[in-house]
């Protein structure tokens, strides 16, 4: 068996039980995993996927403007009158099916 080295690395809590929950699925350990993650790094001289900034980022009501937060208000009070609203059971049910938790 050839030699091994310890990588030590802080992951939020909730991101390592959902990845080791995806990982138990296909049968495969943390360890294997993150060894093949770096596997790939190498072979491609690089992190072996695209990373960039969404295209339709996430609004933070910190970096509004009161205009913009407005019209954010504005935007989700006309979608309540056109009835364009859900359920947290839809929202939980969409969730799952998208994303599986």
């Amino acid at each position: 068996m050839s030699r091994t080295s310890n990588v030590f690395t802080r992951v939020e809590p909730e991101i390592k039980e959902q990845a080791e929950d995806v990982l138990n699925k296909l049968g495969i350990s943390m360890s294997n995993a993150v060894g093949m993650f770096l596997r790939q790094v190498v072979i491609q001289r690089g992190i072996p996927f695209e990373i960039k900034l969404p295209v339709n980022e996430p609004l933070a009501i910190g970096n509004l403007t009161k205009e913009q937060l407005d019209v954010e208000i504005a935007k989700g009070m006309a979608d309540i009158e056109n009835g364009r609203v859900y359920t947290v059971d839809e929202v939980e049910a969409e969730m799952h099916r998208l994303y599986g938790i």
